[in-house]
């Protein structure tokens, strides 16, 4: 009896914990969904409608934005440049911490681990601290307003979030296997082009990732390391569609949600392996 009364009391409790549980986490979910279908409905309607009826549907879905906005404002010439930026910026990174990681990882040598903890140490430092050195670097390296200017910068950016997440997977490979490559005759370009960056392919893509949704979003670093318009990447674009008299609601709208296209699509194809990346990095390293 004394076991059916205890069962009994501790029923209502278990059910009230997983309701305020629920609401705590549909609230989480209506809070991050909402501004997405706003922004998407919005993208439909026109400068009108915008602004008079915010949360209204629209009364004719106005799909000529999205055409509007690639034709009328170049918008496919920023897309190409951000393609090329974030590609080649997230490549680049993952050549130079790949490398760099493999050697913290599997070498042993005097201050190993003070050049990781000072590599590492970079992601608590703020984006903004650092504008005036990289605007000076690029400046002095004769490549301001070039697209060149931002995939080093990008790259650079991204150095330290990217080494820890690749050394973290090296670090948990047996040792085992590249002693067994040695003594098979492996150089150490082979140890680390056929052994170590196969097993560590979570890590690369989880900080591969990372790097280009990063180079992609950017903004600041695009809006002071370029001017004109050859340069300008999707991101910096997208604030053109304010002008000094008048703001082209709509077109800027359908310009955001094509923007998010990419990243959107990199994550639905990639969120595998990205949460296992994090997972397993977390759990070995």
């Amino acid at each position: 009896m004394a076991h059916d009364s205890l069962t009994q009391t501790s029923l209502p409790i278990r059910v009230s914990t997983n309701g305020r549980k629920w609401v705590v986490l549909i609230t989480y979910l209506v809070n991050a969904l909402f501004p997405l279908l706003w922004l998407t409905t919005s993208a439909f309607k026109t400068n009108l409608e915008i602004q008079t009826q915010p949360f209204a549907l629209p009364a004719t879905w106005q799909f000529q934005n999205f055409s509007n906005a690639i034709t009328i404002s170049g918008l496919h010439q920023f897309f190409l440049n951000s393609v090329i930026v974030a590609s080649l910026a997230t490549a680049f990174n993952l050549l130079v911490t790949s490398l760099a990681s493999f050697v913290i990882a599997r070498e042993s040598f005097p201050l190993r681990k003070t050049i990781f903890t000072a590599i590492t140490a970079g992601v608590l430092i703020p984006i903004v601290a650092l504008m005036v050195p990289y605007y000076t670097i690029i400046v002095n390296l004769g490549i301001y307003d070039r697209l060149l200017a931002l995939i080093v910068t990008y790259a650079a950016i991204n150095i330290p979030i990217s080494t820890f997440l690749i050394s973290s997977f090296m670090t948990a490979i047996p040792r085992e296997l590249e002693d067994s490559a040695e003594i098979d005759g492996c150089s150490f370009f082979q140890r680390y082009s056929r052994i170590i960056m196969p097993l560590a392919r979570p890590g690369l893509i989880t900080a591969g990732t990372f790097s280009f949704i990063y180079c992609w979003n950017e903004f600041i670093y695009a809006l002071l390391l370029t001017s004109s318009r050859s340069a300008r990447t999707v991101q910096l674009a997208i604030r053109f569609f304010t002008s000094q008299f008048r703001t082209d609601y709509a077109g800027m709208f359908a310009a955001i949600v094509l923007t998010m296209i990419p990243t959107v699509v990199v994550y639905i194809f990639l969120h595998d392996k990205i949460i296992s990346g994090l997972t397993a990095g977390a759990v070995k390293g």
